[in-house]
């Protein structure tokens, strides 16, 4: 599989005919990403725009005609009410103009954070185990990730027996992660090992939802994102048999997107994905499955560039952007960390395993 994608993409300078692009140096690093290497957000830009060009058959716009224009304003999830509206959707995380979880879900919340703890290799409770946290989801999720595992790891807030491991890789958004043994988890697997702990101590994990250059209706584009993040949610549960609470997360304003990648409104779009996926859980019902982990909003990252958003203080500047206007700067993943990291320390959802 991997020989073929690599004479595809070598096959594409031809295709594609795209002058500004090296397809040698777009060759390797399709061969790092493979190798499961984080890249660069220079790097990452420049194969994204490679790959857009295999696909479409043109520059950083090619696929883009089947994806539909952003709106002129859109308001941030956390700020709409329940009276208004996107595409027949009212607001709030939660739904209702609500932040917050319902009483249901508190409580199969609150039984889930209890039963997280040290446990030791084999997955048994052990005083002198860990509660291991993983990341899981694509280039975005690792960059950020990474900085936020930098951060925490230094906070005198976290817990001594809390380990953090980023398991998002670059290229592997829902999609790349549906295969049950697909190289994405076999990827995550190897960075618990070189991380000293084992998939039976994982009990929390991080979902960043996205896809690769969606497209089509609102209702198209979710369709896709949800089934292969319940299929991703499936094979964590498989995977990591003591995962207990699953915070989910969408994607960073995408208004200066260059490309199809992930663009306005899609970006934007990818918090209903994961509210769905919220509201429709049994626990949200009332109706929990103590083997199934469950799902929770981790902090909500949209805002409307520099125009922010009413909840708080956020707002993305031109500066926390990559070239491709997709991929956080250095300043935009460290942003997105700090986010994460007073979400975690702060939250009454989350401080508790989180922190001492």
């Amino acid at each position: 599989m991997k020989a073929c994608l690599l004479l595809l993409l070598c096959a594409c300078a031809a295709l594609a005919q795209v002058p500004d692009i090296d397809w040698n140096r777009a060759r390797e690093l399709f061969r790092r990403e493979q190798r499961g290497e984080t890249l660069g957000a220079d790097d990452r830009a420049y194969l994204d725009r490679a790959k857009a060009a295999r696909r479409g058959g043109g520059g950083t716009t090619g696929g883009a005609v089947s994806q539909r224009k952003a709106p002129e304003r859109l308001k941030p999830l956390c700020d709409m009410g329940a009276d208004d509206r996107y595409e027949g959707e009212d607001g709030g995380l939660y739904g209702g103009g609500r932040n917050e979880p319902s009483e249901a879900l508190l409580r199969a919340a609150g039984t889930a954070l209890k039963q997280i703890q040290p446990l030791n290799a084999g997955g048994s409770p052990d005083a002198g185990g860990r509660v291991v946290l993983v990341s899981i989801s694509m280039s975005n999720a690792t960059q950020e990730f990474s900085v936020f595992k930098t951060l925490a790891d230094a906070d005198p807030r976290k817990s001594p027996k809390l380990t953090i491991v980023d398991c998002a890789q670059g290229g592997q958004a829902m999609a790349e992660w549906v295969p049950p043994e697909g190289r994405p988890w076999q990827e995550a697997l190897a960075r618990l090992e070189r991380a000293g702990v084992s998939p039976a101590q994982v009990q929390v994990a991080w979902v960043k939802l996205a896809n690769k250059a969606p497209s089509g209706s609102m209702n198209d584009h979710l369709a896709r994102l949800e089934a292969d993040t319940t299929a991703l949610l499936r094979n964590a549960r498989a995977r990591f048999p003591n995962l207990r609470v699953v915070y989910l997360g969408s994607r960073i304003w995408a208004g200066n997107a260059t490309g199809n990648l992930n663009p306005e409104p899609y970006a934007y779009e990818t918090a209903f994905a994961a509210r769905h996926l919220i509201l429709r859980q049994p626990a949200a019902k009332g109706t929990a499955d103590a083997a199934d982990p469950v799902l929770l909003w981790g902090p909500y990252l949209w805002a409307e560039g520099e125009k922010g958003r009413q909840l708080d203080e956020v707002r993305y500047l031109p500066g926390d952007f990559a070239a491709d206007g997709v991929h956080p700067s250095t300043s935009g993943r460290e942003k997105v960390a700090r986010q994460l990291l007073e979400f975690f320390t702060t939250h009454p959802l989350a401080k508790n395993w989180f922190g001492r």
